[in-house]
């Protein structure tokens, strides 16, 4: 079951991770664990994004973070207006920090040090607004084995 990769603990890690996120921006973090990825990591991704309505916000500010834990992938996707502000550069940057943290089996630490990184720049190009609704939840998804 994709619920026990991380334990209670690191799931709540995960979710303080992206309250503390968004707590200074608009934009909209999500987490989506499942243990296979039998496509390309970035379509399988979109299709996530879609699952979620995470092109809904009304900013398209919307950032997923995607992990197929047993296949050793994962992707981050960030919707067209963060895309827009940010470089290619930055996403590989995120990535990076993710797979290095990764590689030592740090997936908690990985995962919340790039969340809080995405935080920081959706900030930057989304600051917070007095009537801001938190329009996603900041709940991790889970998914099941996935084939297609």
């Amino acid at each position: 079951m994709s619920e026990q990769f991380f334990s209670k603990r690191q799931q709540e890690s995960i979710v303080t991770a992206i309250q503390n996120a968004e707590l200074n921006t608009s934009g909209e973090i999500r987490v989506h664990i499942e243990p296979h990825c039998k496509q390309e990591v970035m379509e399988r991704a979109k299709q996530v994004f879609e699952e979620l309505n995470m092109h809904q916000t009304e900013l398209k500010n919307g950032v997923l973070f995607y992990l197929a834990y047993l296949d050793k992938k994962f992707a981050i996707l960030g919707d067209s207006g963060i895309h827009l502000k940010v470089t290619d550069a930055f996403w590989n940057e995120e990535k990076e920090l993710m797979k290095t943290h990764f590689a030592k089996g740090q997936f908690t630490e990985g995962l919340c040090l790039a969340i809080e990184k995405a935080g920081q720049r959706l900030k930057e190009h989304f600051p917070y607004q007095r009537n801001d609704v938190n329009e996603l939840s900041n709940d991790i998804s889970f998914g099941g084995d996935h084939e297609a």
